[in-house]
């Protein structure tokens, strides 16, 4: 579960974040929208604790981000809009230090890591070195290092960027699995097309607000459109107004 209480976050004189609440249940796949400089990249990075709110609280299962950062820590996985990786160190390799420096024991980070490695299909490269890796190829070892504890809230930022069809596909199926099985997954995309095929829920950002907050048929009869016009246009229809 997620909780943004009454969240609001300033770089000088500008307010990125304005008054932010919000609450996430479990299992739930949820997605955040909004025009570049809207606040969403403030939002995610107070949500992993890159950030601190100058007020409000923000809490991952009960934790406190700010004052509980270990305990909600353990309970959190984060894929970034860009992966990052050693390029010296190969897939495995990688995968073994993170279930390490989360502190897996060995013989569970052994089976973690065989289920992550079938799941994200990375068995073909996972032995080569990360310097020998496409964006997409990346982002898929990312996912997996994400997931390797089984964290209760999973945060992706831009998860489809790089991605070629089929690892897209990979993606989407997972994420909607993961939040079946009772994972949290905050999701924060321009992509509007996957948003609107895999989300249970949306907001929009704007301006550091929230303009909206609700599911796809919420939104139609929010801004009063037919019932098969797009997210996109949606989306349009609402921050032109």
């Amino acid at each position: 579960m997620i909780e943004f209480e009454d969240v609001s976050r300033n770089y000088g004189t500008r307010v990125a974040l304005s008054g932010l609440n919000l609450s996430i249940p479990s299992g739930q796949l949820f997605a955040l929208l909004g025009h570049n400089g809207a606040g969403k990249t403030t939002t995610i990075k107070m949500l992993v604790g890159l950030l601190r709110p100058n007020s409000g609280n923000v809490r991952i299962c009960g934790f406190d981000v700010v004052r509980q950062t270990r305990e909600a820590n353990r309970l959190l996985g984060y894929v970034p809009d860009e992966p990052y990786l050693y390029d010296k160190l190969t897939g495995r390799e990688f995968l073994q230090f993170v279930g390490e420096m989360y502190g897996l024991e060995k013989n569970l980070l052994r089976r973690r890591l065989d289920e992550e490695i079938a799941n994200f299909s990375l068995s073909e490269f996972v032995d080569d070195l990360a310097e020998t890796y496409s964006h997409g190829m990346k982002q898929r070892v990312v996912f997996a290092s994400a997931l390797l504890h089984d964290p209760s809230v999973l945060v992706v930022d831009e998860p489809m960027v790089g991605l070629d069809p089929r690892s897209m596909r990979l993606v989407k199926d997972y994420l909607k699995a993961k939040a079946s099985a009772g994972t949290t997954i905050f999701m924060s995309t321009h992509t509007l097309a996957v948003a609107e095929e895999i989300a249970d829920r949306i907001a929009v950002l704007e301006q550091g607000k929230l303009r909206f907050l609700g599911t796809l048929s919420e939104l139609r009869h929010r801004v009063k459109n037919p019932e098969n016009m797009s997210l996109e246009h949606l989306y349009l229809e609402l921050t032109a107004k």
